[in-house]
């Protein structure tokens, strides 16, 4: 892509930058080196039943795709008397898609408030919203938060946050203004609000594994949804249209999914930040777009410390989608939240409710529906949650493997806080682009010039 500021060699080889250390907000603990640590000391997420009762809250949603209506949705289900008053998108059917069923959940947005362009999202800040759910495609993300700050909007940012080193340090300093106006701003690192891994995470963090030595974790799931280019779309509606196929838009399959696992093999392991990433990857089935369908990274942290984490998205193969942290005395199965010694026994399990139990005092309430509520509580109780920083170290985690697969070259955290990679185009409108490809990087490749 020609309007790259920067190519993915430039970054590597004058990237000088100290390494920023920047804690993930949530579900820090102290005392996770500790030996001595106790269950009851371990900081964690509280579950809620649902968020308190307070003024009424109006939220605007922009970006109206799945996962946009499926927040939008969750923002409903999360309390009393909250409304979505305002939807924007590029694509009108897609507003009109998302427009129906939020009324078939009881939501009547008039025409008046449903804003189709690439000024969408200005048109749902400024229509009187209390809150913005940030939804669309990741490079969007600091376009549209800086907007939304501007405007002191509390925010509800999906992952990723950015789909290069640019944008992430963008949004770090707008996370930071955010905080200096008492504006709320919550993630979409969904791990840290399901009851079950915040469980295990706790017997982690008490020392049950030991101390921690390595992880293992992996993300394998069929192939994403697929746009062919049709008859009349022009570049930029082909790329709009088949987002999750161009990594200027999407970030790859590392970073807009997988970094759900990255994301929390670094809370388990202490909220680590990795100093170095040794990966490769390539694209075996993907017809369109210039993005890989699998990647393969090793993380290294600073006390010799590896995880390993690898991606596929390939129909056809066998999924799973596991994180396995290992100790010193087992190691712990997050997603199945089970803990085992090296006897393969197990030391802890979470007790499940079956569906028809009496007691379903642990069932796993929704975790979707629980970072609005969290978001909600923190407004309506005047005690502000800002968590971009933790957003902000999980995007660039992944982007440093994917750099790393894409130049074939080991890359450091100092490196990608300081390069300066840009993805973004100079302006967004639709039309054929000069600079439209469909070209998978060459790891090893010489640099194009």
């Amino acid at each position: 892509m020609e309007n790259i500021k920067s190519n993915r060699r430039s970054f590597i080889k004058t990237s000088t930058l100290g390494t920023l250390g920047i804690p993930a907000i949530l579900g820090g603990c102290s005392n996770f080196a500790s030996k001595e640590a106790k269950l009851k000391d371990v900081v964690v997420t509280e579950i809620l039943e649902k968020a308190p009762d307070g003024k009424p809250l109006k939220a605007g949603l922009v970006g109206c795709g799945g996962r946009g209506t499926g927040a939008a949705v969750n923002f409903l289900e999360a309390g009393n008397d909250l409304q979505v008053t305002a939807i924007g998108d590029v694509f009108k059917n897609t507003v009109d898609t998302c427009r129906a069923l939020l009324k078939s959940k009881g939501q009547n947005i008039p025409d008046e408030n449903c804003f189709v362009g690439f000024d969408a999202y200005q048109k749902v800040i400024d229509s009187g919203v209390d809150v913005v759910l940030l939804c669309t495609p990741p490079i969007f993300r600091p376009l549209h938060f800086e907007y939304a700050i501007q405007k002191g909007k509390h925010c509800f940012l999906e992952k990723p946050c950015a789909v290069d080193p640019v944008g992430a340090r963008k949004m770090l300093v707008l996370g930071k203004q955010a905080a200096q106006q008492n504006l709320s701003v919550l993630n979409g690192l969904v791990s840290h609000y399901k009851k079950n891994i915040i469980e295990t995470y706790r017997r982690v963090a008490g020392g049950l594994i030991g101390d921690v030595v390595s992880a293992h974790v992996s993300r394998f799931r069929g192939a994403l949804w697929l746009k062919q280019r049709e008859k009349g779309w022009d570049d930029m509606t082909y790329m709009m249209r088949n987002w999750v196929r161009f990594n200027w838009l999407y970030g790859d399959l590392i970073l807009d999914t997988h970094i759900h696992e990255i994301d929390i093999m670094s809370w388990f392991m202490g909220n680590k930040l990795p100093v170095r990433a040794e990966g490769t990857g390539g694209r075996q089935r993907d017809i369109t777009g210039d993005t890989y369908d699998f990647f393969s990274v090793e993380y290294e942290f600073d006390n010799g410390t590896r995880g390993h984490c690898t991606c596929r998205s390939i129909n056809g193969c066998d999924n799973q989608n596991i994180v396995k942290i290992y100790g010193t005395k087992g190691y712990a199965e997050c997603h199945s939240s089970k803990i085992y010694n090296y006897n393969k026994e197990i030391l802890w399990e979470y007790p499940f409710p079956k569906r028809d139990d009496a007691d379903q005092s642990m069932a796993v309430p929704d975790g979707f529906v629980q970072e609005i509520m969290h978001l909600v509580k923190a407004i309506r109780t005047n005690t502000p949650v800002n968590n971009v920083e933790h957003l902000v170290n999980a995007t660039l985690m992944a982007i440093m493997g994917r750099e790393s697969a894409y130049t074939g070259k080991f890359i450091t955290w100092d490196q990608i806080m300081a390069s300066d990679l840009n993805l973004a185009p100079d302006t967004y409108q639709f039309g054929n682009v000069p600079w439209f490809k469909e070209e998978i990087p060459l790891a090893g490749a010489p640099p194009k010039v």
